[in-house]
């Protein structure tokens, strides 16, 4: 513990190590009650629906998540950094990105459905989940809101807002498993509680002395905003197709109680990656603001961050994969035994998970997400290849074999293939070993 003490003592600068320090604490906060909170309903859920629901349920959002880029469209950071160095244009910069991540939300949507009834037309329930499940796009347009309390680095106003709405439809999951309700029920309470976090952001926003109503739109800066972005559009893309091909394919090539054994394992290695975007989202505006004072403080702070990254990537995974098989059972029951061994192996994805988000604030600062395209690209691609290749022969522990080995090449060694990145390569590599001299 001390060690990670000193390593996030290290991010610290006079200015403000205290306003990133608290804001960062509160993200924790958000996501230390999603994790826990989160995990529990989840696997009560998958307690009652058992293994074949489960995984129906599991091969819907996996399948909404390949489309679900359309919906974000790459904006996150790129608005976050626009209000940084512009503040005076705000109205205009949340009005135009509403505006885009409103259509991008309705474009997923029509993708999702149109896609799943080419796949499976004949089976009513999984489109149904798809649809509902794909309507999350349009709501979650006002997470724009949130680029705004990033941008002044005040959080809180978001957890506040989304946990609230978390916890109500928590409750009402909770009901639902007391009143025996339909799988399809789950995937609207999920629709709920995003329209309810929409909600939330609004008034946080009202509250703070600003409106919606003053947002406006702006063609050119839509140009703009999409030029920068579609890297990270056709990214996004990349990166749902190896985060989650391994789930439909499991679904396609061997049936949906493949995916719910997976799926428990996954639930497991994944509910990790909050760490990084949690602390990530935290420093970028200040590694942003670093980056136009001083070359040498901006790498610097890059270091740090990937050096506590990577030490606290390898605390979780070895722990979690030497007691999996404790973990799975304890956890979810004897009926999800066979997801241990995949645990075992799919938790050091976290690893790279790490190393590929803790450089993002890089990819763009340097406007190189070109660059961050192409290694994802590469990753994708090979994991379906792998996918293809180990799938048949060893189910859902081939998944999770492609999974690693196409996370360390999309988001570490994949940066090794070009000079512009090779800086990045060197820090990442650095930080995973931890123990070096």
């Amino acid at each position: 513990m001390n060690i990670l003490l000193q390593k996030l003592s290290l991010l610290k600068s006079r200015s403000g190590f205290r306003v990133i320090f608290a804001n960062t604490v509160w993200l924790f906060l958000d996501r230390i009650l999603r994790m826990g909170v989160g995990l529990f309903i989840s696997v009560w859920i998958a307690r009652y629906l058992g293994v074949q629901q489960f995984g129906i349920f599991n091969y819907a959002t996996a399948f909404f998540a390949l489309f679900s880029t359309l919906s974000t469209l790459g904006l996150d950071a790129i608005v976050v950094r626009s209000i940084v160095h512009e503040p005076e244009n705000r109205e205009q910069i949340l009005g135009t990105a509403f505006w885009l991540k409103l259509i991008g939300g309705v474009g997923c949507l029509l993708l999702a459905f149109c896609s799943i009834f080419i796949l499976r037309h004949d089976d009513k329930l999984t489109i149904e989940l798809v649809v509902v499940l794909s309507s999350v796009g349009i709501f979650k347009s006002f997470d724009t809101i949130d680029f705004w309390f990033q941008s002044q680095v005040q959080s809180k106003y978001t957890v506040v807002a989304k946990n609230t709405a978390f916890i109500i439809v928590t409750l009402l999951k909770l009901a639902l498993i007391t009143m025996k309700a339909p799988l399809i029920a789950f995937a609207w309470a999920g629709l709920v509680e995003v329209a309810l976090g929409a909600v939330g952001l609004i008034l946080a926003y009202k509250v703070n002395g600003h409106s919606i109503w003053l947002w406006c739109w702006s063609f050119p800066l839509a140009k703009s905003l999409l030029k920068e972005s579609y890297p990270l559009i056709l990214s996004g893309f990349a990166i749902m197709i190896y985060v989650k091909t391994d789930q439909i394919m499991l679904g396609q090539m061997l049936g949906d109680k493949a995916v719910g054994i997976y799926s428990a394992a996954t639930s497991i290695s994944e509910v990790w990656y909050f760490v990084p975007t949690v602390i990530v989202s935290s420093v970028t505006p200040s590694i942003f603001a670093q980056k136009k004072v001083s070359e040498a403080l901006y790498y610097r702070k890059l270091e740090q961050l990937l050096h506590l990254l990577g030490l606290l990537s390898i605390f979780i995974a070895v722990p979690i994969s030497l007691l999996s098989a404790i973990i799975i059972t304890m956890i979810f029951g004897s009926s999800y035994a066979e997801a241990a061994i995949i645990l075992r192996i799919h938790i050091w994805a976290c690893i790279f998970v790490f190393m590929g988000v803790g450089a993002s604030p890089w990819f763009i600062s340097e406007g190189l997400t070109q660059l961050s395209f192409r290694r994802t690209l590469i990753g994708s691609i090979l994991n379906v290849f792998l996918n293809i290749f180990l799938i048949p022969r060893y189910a859902g522990l081939g998944a999770a074999i492609a999974t690693v080995i196409s996370y360390a090449f999309g988001s570490v060694l994949a940066n090794a293939i070009d000079t512009k990145s090779w800086r990045i390569f060197i820090l990442q590599v650095k930080s995973i070993l931890i123990f070096r001299f």
